[in-house]
């Protein structure tokens, strides 16, 4: 039994040798070597342009995915039937050959068509066997066209077939069209799109050679193979025609496609570097540029200059004139920018009213002329809608090499040197210096320790009188803040609040003022109580409703609070501004304009604001007994007081001689350290002085 089953086993594997040799035979001993291996470069360029247009196929969709469905199936259809007859061309018989016009031309059909029918499985189909499916399809539409074509292919003898060999033939075509298909469906996989081309190659060639090798041929007669020149010359022109079909296809197909995907990378970088409003490179194109030109200082050794600029009034103008007026200025000052730059120059908008540029330079004349044309182009007036304005700006420098190394420490350098040039009365650039470093730190560690004020403590609220100057009465009291810092000692509020608003503690703090005053003021009777409110507090939404809780929680009649405001606290958003207040004010809660003089002190703030206090900044009252401007300044405000029924109280007041001459021209109200000094809560109500004494001393003087 066991030897029967070896001895089958073995008569099996002689066949399968003799069979490989058969084809190997048929393919070393009757064919043109030359033309096989060129019909194999066909196979190998049209299957490689299949796949390639096939990876398009799978990643498009819509009327785009059927497009290069179409191109795929026209390129496979037709590099099968060229390396079907190439391989013909070299395919030598000693019989009289004759060509069949509508079985070849039906055979190049039956490639496309099947090849269509494959791919559209392969490209439109995502279950879970569509690659080997839509494979085999190929692969029986492969043997189809390869036999039609044979079909074609009139010879004058006794053609004989071994359909062991015909079946073998289309089994091979329809295993490596699968394995193709199977490798294609991995487009993010370059590798893969190159093994399913040669898979889809050994399906051809195998399915081609092995088809060769199932015919037999006798000739009837001796014949001379010469004369088939006429056949051979026809299918030469044929597949020359068709070859050029297939490149052309796709050459065209990849050029158009990479032409258009470039245009839309093209596209698409730019919006992704470039400003939309502007036009200026952004901020991602300004750090990519400023590396490459720090690779470039580095290598060439020539200076490079790092320069920050922020815009002067930008928010007045956006306020003001509203946002089309803001972009309008922006669009304006950024082709002026643009057209200024030159060689080795470079700027960018990074922020909303902020840009950065940097220069190449070999003097720093070369900077401070750069930086020259760039404030020129911003006070060059520009016109919107009826009006004309011109912004100025801060512009902060840093030099490579002395200044960084980075581009990190170059552009927060800069940034400092731009502040510091910002809050420099009169000076637009300011280049950087070390001890600007040291500040930024100083800043920071009280940035820090302001997160931790309260729960430590170190927080308290002083309290100023304020009287009337003509009832001689104590009308309330302003709570100041003070902050008492465990190692650095008392650190003046202008220091440490702008730094809160910067920072957002300021909400929090804003929120333990209020309380805290309020809960004071309960006890000591009917004086007002003035709470100094930010900007910052006037933007929450919920800062009325914040009020209201504490005045809730404290137990303090609203007509007791006041809250006051500076100008420039309502100019970042006046709309919400004015919402809040007149929130705040129907709680009966009064608002004050504060340090009235130094900001824009307009009319139409007045009017729009719901105020009840109108204060005058202290730098006023110091010159009214030696400047006639001040007392001047003074006479307009208690009119505009008068006129609109609002309360003015003069602060600062220092000296016996300015009170007399405040009591002389009416002013409602008076506080300085002449009254009382900022004392705990104690301290302020033991010390207050009346006016009426101050009167006294002042008429014995």
């Amino acid at each position: 039994m066991c030897g029967d089953i070896s001895g089958l086993w073995l008569s099996q594997l002689n066949a399968s040798g003799a069979a490989i040799l058969r084809v190997i035979s048929c393919l070393v001993t009757q064919h043109n070597l030359w033309l096989v291996a060129l019909a194999a470069s066909m196979c190998c360029l049209g299957s490689a342009i299949t796949f390639g247009l096939f990876a398009r196929a799978r990643e498009r969709s819509g009327l785009e995915k059927c497009g290069w469905t179409f191109l795929t199936a026209v390129a496979a259809g037709s590099s099968i039937w060229c390396t079907h007859f190439i391989a013909m061309l070299g395919y030598n018989i000693d019989a009289p050959v004759s060509l069949d016009p509508i079985y070849t031309t039906f055979s190049l059909l039956v490639a496309i068509v099947g090849c269509g029918v494959g791919f559209s499985i392969g490209a439109f189909s995502r279950q879970r066997f569509a690659p080997e499916l839509s494979g085999c399809i190929l692969g029986v539409s492969v043997s189809v066209m390869h036999y039609t074509g044979m079909q074609a292919y009139r010879v004058t003898g006794v053609v004989e077939w071994h359909h062991n060999y015909v079946v073998c033939s289309i089994l091979l075509a329809s295993l490596f069209s699968a394995l193709a298909m199977r490798e294609a469906k991995r487009l993010s996989n370059q590798y893969a799109q190159l093994a399913a081309a040669a898979l889809f190659v050994f399906a051809i060639v195998s399915l081609h050679f092995t088809g060769m090798a199932a015919v037999e041929v006798t000739p009837l007669a001796d014949f001379d193979n010469r004369n088939n020149r006429e056949a051979f010359t026809a299918v030469a022109v044929a597949v020359a025609s068709v070859g050029l079909i297939v490149a052309g296809t796709g050459v065209a197909s990849y050029l158009i496609d990479n032409r258009a995907s470039a245009q839309t990378v093209g596209r698409l970088r730019r919006l992704a570097l470039h400003d939309a409003l502007t036009g200026l490179p952004n901020r991602v194109h300004f750090s990519d540029h400023l590396s490459a030109e720090l690779n470039l200082a580095e290598r060439k050794a020539h200076g490079l200059a790092v320069i920050v600029i922020d815009l002067n009034n930008f928010k007045e103008v956006n306020d003001l004139r509203g946002h089309g007026a803001g972009d309008h200025t922006l669009q304006v000052i950024g082709q002026r920018f643009a057209d200024l730059t030159g060689l080795g120059e470079f700027v960018a908008r990074v922020g909303g009213d902020e840009f950065a540029a940097t220069t190449r330079y070999e003097e720093i004349a070369e900077v401070n002329a750069f930086v020259d044309r760039l404030n020129a182009a911003l006070n060059q007036p520009l016109a919107f809608d009826g009006f004309e304005a011109a912004t100025g700006g801060a512009f902060g420098i840093a030099l490579y090499g002395q200044d960084g190394l980075d581009a990190e420490q170059l552009v927060s350098n800069a940034d400092l040197a731009m502040y510091r040039a910002k809050n420099r009365s009169g000076v637009t650039a300011c280049f950087y210096r070390k001890e600007m470093d040291e500040a930024a730190r100083e800043r920071k560690s009280i940035r820090a320790d302001l997160q931790y004020a309260i729960a430590r403590g170190e927080l308290k609220l002083h309290y100023q009188v304020q009287t009337s100057a003509l009832t001689d009465e104590v009308t309330g009291y302003e709570a100041l803040l003070r902050w008492t810092h465990r190692t650095r000692g008392l650190i003046p509020p202008d220091i440490f609040i702008p730094i809160a608003e910067e920072s957002g503690a300021i909400v929090e703090i804003g929120d333990w003022v209020l309380r805290t005053a309020c809960k004071t003021a309960v006890q000591w009777g009917r004086d007002k109580i003035a709470v100094n409110v930010s900007g910052v507090q006037i933007a929450r939404a919920d800062f009325a409703e914040s009020v209201h809780s504490i005045l809730y929680e404290t137990g303090l009649p609203p007509n007791r609070l006041e809250l006051e405001i500076t100008e420039t606290a309502l100019i970042a958003d006046k709309v919400r501004a004015l919402h809040t207040i007149r929130q705040i004010h129907a709680l009966g809660v009064s608002i004050a304009i504060d340090d009235f003089g130094t900001g824009y002190s307009s009319m139409q703030t007045l009017r729009t604001f719901p105020f009840s206090k109108i204060k005058l900044d202290r730098s006023f009252t110091h010159g009214l007994d030696r400047e006639p401007a001040a007392k001047a300044i003074l006479h307009a405000v208690l009119a505009l007081g008068k006129s609109l029924g609002i309360t003015v109280l003069a602060e600062g007041v220092e000296t016996l001689a300015q009170l007399d001459i405040l009591r002389h021209e009416g002013c409602d109200e008076v506080q300085g350290y002449l009254l009382g000094r900022p004392e705990p809560r104690e301290s302020a109500l033991a010390a207050n002085i009346s006016v009426a004494q101050l009167s006294r001393l002042a008429g014995a003087a």
